[in-house]
């Protein structure tokens, strides 16, 4: 999916806040959660999302969702990532 049309969902979806964000590479987070929800395209790199007891990658071109609430932690590739995400309250 390109970048446009994934905004182009986010938008018909209620997800208002919608930017590009990028991370350097290797950077970890502590377990946390958010008061909105996650929609996100990784443009490049790869991160690794750890939540429910579980670990997954997602790498250029895959989306991951994530509900409010969910506590989780990140951890981005050598490379870091470049992410287009969305946010809804």
């Amino acid at each position: 999916m390109n970048p446009k049309e994934f905004e182009a969902g986010l938008q018909r979806d209620g997800y208002r806040d919608i930017e590009t964000k990028t991370v350097s590479s290797s950077v970890a987070s502590k377990p946390h959660a958010h008061d909105f929800s996650v929609r996100a395209l990784v443009l490049a790199g790869d991160v690794t999302l750890t939540y429910e007891g579980r670990s997954r990658t997602f790498r250029d071109g895959e989306i991951f969702e994530m509900a409010a609430g969910c506590e989780h932690s990140e951890q981005y590739g050598p490379d870091g990532a470049t992410v287009l995400v969305g946010r809804k309250s």
